[in-house]
């Protein structure tokens, strides 16, 4: 029976990841986020900040774990109000880089044997003229985001490669959860079409009807993550549907499911964008060819599944 650490165990896919592995009865799993600890299987009570090493040194030694999952980031969506470059790049560095390298280095130096997993972003890619991109597309990030996460899978790939450590990356495109953070657009679409419904609210203010994404359902790229520390030989995998919509296309499936005229209630308002990225597509084939894994819920019931987690009746 295994032994894991999740690193970001707070957020969406924290929160599934943990699910998961309880229910694959792994001995010890261990749930560290910001001034939070959450365990099975053992006492440890007492919270990690990721950004004191010795503290990261002395969790690695006394459990040295099967597995490490790290997922932890530094989220601002782009209708967040704009911080100034140098904290972006600051708070972003911080998380998905040296944070990250303290837990690399602890596995080097006293548990060997661990397994790890980096948590990527499509972003990596950023302005690439690949229209579908796999593991062997580019690296051409252009957001702060993008730019972090692309180092954090670069070092990862130098501790792989020189040091042996088995240091796997997954580059994960858009996925969706009743979990999502309110500042995500998913959620945003979600909650505000029920309170219209409700009587709540009167209309959907979006920054920009067709701008597309990969989405999939997040309970599928966790699967993805532990199916990925599996594979014999460690590297990087994009997970993904390989499918794109715009964010119209949520909307109508959305108001349809609770019998709204979409039209009455949605505004455009191209001003509250902040930042503006090209649509990516992922190509999840080698993956899906080493693993069998594959996405089990299309968009249209991953939307259902949103309506449904917060208490919407639906009759098919």
């Amino acid at each position: 029976m295994k032994k894991a650490i999740i690193v970001g165990s707070n957020g969406q896919d924290g929160k599934l990841l943990f699910k998961l592995l309880l229910e694959t009865n792994y001995k010890i799993i261990i749930g560290i986020d910001k001034n939070f600890v959450k365990c099975s299987g053992i006492a440890w009570d007492t919270p990690i900040n990721i950004s004191n090493k010795n503290q990261v040194y002395k969790l690695i030694e006394t459990i040295k774990p099967d597995e490490i999952y790290y997922l932890a980031a530094f989220h601002h969506s782009s209708e967040d109000t704009p911080l100034k470059d140098s904290e972006m790049f600051t708070q972003s560095y911080n998380t998905h880089v040296f944070y990250f390298m303290n837990f690399l280095e602890a596995t080097k130096k006293y548990s060997p044997k661990t397994r790890i997993f980096y948590a990527a972003s499509s972003h990596i890619f950023g302005d690439t003229p690949a229209k579908i991109q796999d593991e062997n597309t580019p690296l051409n990030p252009v957001s702060v985001y993008g730019i972090t996460k692309a180092d954090g899978l670069l070092i990862g790939r130098y501790y792989r490669n020189k040091y042996g450590i088995f240091v796997s990356t997954g580059i994960l495109y858009n996925h969706e959860s009743s979990y999502r953070d309110k500042k995500f657009v998913s959620k945003k679409i979600i909650t505000t079409a029920i309170n219209i419904k409700a009587g709540k609210q009167s209309k959907l203010v979006i920054g920009n009807l067709t701008a597309e994404a990969d989405w999939g359902y997040a309970p599928d790229y966790v699967d993805a993550m532990q199916k990925i520390l599996n594979i014999e030989t460690p590297g990087e995998y994009i997970i993904a549907t390989g499918i794109k919509h715009t964010i119209l296309d949520f909307i109508k499936i959305t108001f349809e499911y609770l019998g709204l005229d979409w039209r009455i209630y949605i505004e455009e308002d191209k001003g509250i964008v902040k930042r503006k990225y090209k649509s990516l597509v992922g190509n999840p084939t080698k993956l899906m060819n080493l693993t069998g894994w594959h996405s089990t819920v299309d968009f249209k019931h991953m939307i259902r599944l949103l309506l449904i987690a917060e208490g919407i009746q639906i009759n098919d």
